[in-house]
């Protein structure tokens, strides 16, 4: 298994790519984590905007570099803006992620309404570990939004996930996974506070949205996003004394990370 950090050369092409082309990145996600996903996405030089307003599904999201689509939007959101979006992107080629926040977590309903949206061929899934592993087809054992699984225990869901849709997907945790068929990476690092910040899982896929826009190759693309968002983490440690000032300590070193070799 190969391990993936802010020091493999393609992580800093990455963020140099988004700090140029400056993507336009689309995001459907929930009220509680649209905050913080439009900061990061700011923060590493990315545009966004947010939000099922009218026809922004469609129009937005085929003219986006990037899209991302957290199932949580369903709490502002009908299933119908969440379809629009995705398949409007499926049909630009635009790449998107999928977060299916939640996923098996005890709302049979709201699991067959995201479960519906592969159909649309998302570029990458990314979520928990319990979230995942109910994804795949296992045993469900989230409550609400948080796991009750380590990363590590769904190495074996995400492999089989990645291989029934044909996606790279994705598990965050204490280390994070992903997966891109039968090839498996950690990367390692970022903060327990993490945990503790309001939407900072919804947020790494807006970021990883980014990165797809920006760079030609999604696993490239997925893997420095992760590991972007771990050092960034790392930086902000030593700088806050509680979850708040973390939060803010976290989106300024996102906002300070340089692609040049030297640059600390």
């Amino acid at each position: 298994m190969q391990t993936i950090t802010w020091d493999t050369p393609f992580v800093r092409q990455v963020l140099a790519s988004i700090q140029t082309h400056k993507p336009f990145i689309y995001g459907l996600t929930n009220y509680v984590a649209a905050t913080l996903s439009a900061n990061v996405l700011l923060a590493v030089g990315a545009g966004p905007a947010i939000g099922p307003a009218l026809d922004w599904p469609e129009h937005f999201a085929s003219g986006a570099r990037g899209v991302w689509i957290n199932a949580a939007a369903l709490m502002s959101a009908d299933i119908d803006a969440l379809e629009r979006a995705a398949r409007a992107a499926d049909q630009a080629g635009t790449p998107w992620v999928l977060d299916p926040v939640a996923f098996g977590a005890g709302a049979p309903v709201y699991d067959a309404a995201v479960r519906g949206l592969l159909v649309h061929s998302p570029t990458v899934i990314r979520g928990n570990a319990s979230e995942l592993i109910a994804f795949s087809g296992g045993d469900a054992t989230g409550k609400g939004v948080e796991t009750t699984a380590q990363t590590s225990e769904a190495l074996g869901a995400i492999a089989s996930l990645s291989r029934q849709a044909g996606a790279i997907v994705a598990v965050s945790g204490a280390t994070d996974y992903v997966a891109s068929g039968d090839e498996i990476f950690a990367i390692p690092g970022g903060d327990a506070r993490l945990t503790k910040v309001t939407g900072a899982g919804c947020a790494l896929g807006a970021l990883i949205a980014a990165a797809l826009g920006a760079h030609g190759d999604p696993l490239e693309a997925t893997l420095a996003a992760h590991a972007l968002y771990a050092e960034a983490a790392a930086r902000a440690s030593g700088q806050a004394r509680g979850s708040a000032s973390f939060a803010t300590a976290f989106v300024d070193q996102l906002s300070l990370l340089e692609p040049e070799l030297n640059a600390r």
